[in-house]
């Protein structure tokens, strides 16, 4: 792997750290959402797919109620974090594909999940931005 490819797959890699610290619920959610909006393009495409139509976000329609969320006392102690993942890097093109975990306790209930994560990245003049994320909890059979 050159000097360039390396430097690049630990840009993405902080990337998909980034994105995954804004979901921890606590006194730091508006640095790390901040932070995160800052990993996405202003047109990135999220969505939320798995069992039924997929939600499809811009950046502020997805921060904006996971800020509510998080921050609203009805979910808290969560966090969720990536358990494995791949990333693919080609030109000014590069993918990340990754399993997660997640836990945390909403209305009083304690809960864990898991799933799988899609994350299309491109560089910019201002370096990588995540272009699009895609994700699907687990679901139950």
């Amino acid at each position: 792997m050159t000097e360039v490819e390396a430097r690049d797959r630990t840009a993405i890699a902080e990337l998909v750290r980034l994105f995954f610290a804004a979901f921890t619920s606590g006194p730091d959610l508006p640095e790390q959402l901040e932070a995160m909006r800052r990993t996405l393009l202003p047109q990135a495409v999220i969505v939320r797919t798995g069992g039924g139509e997929p939600a499809v976000y811009d950046a502020d329609t997805f921060i904006g109620p996971r800020r509510e969320l998080l921050s609203g006392g009805r979910l808290t102690d969560f966090s969720e974090w990536q358990v494995s993942g791949r990333t693919e890097v080609f030109g000014d093109v590069a993918a990340h594909f990754c399993g997660y975990a997640k836990s945390g306790v909403q209305d009083g209930t304690p809960f864990t999940g898991q799933g799988m994560k899609s994350f299309q990245f491109v560089r910019t003049g201002a370096g990588w931005r995540i272009s699009a994320v895609a994700w699907c909890d687990e679901q139950e059979s």
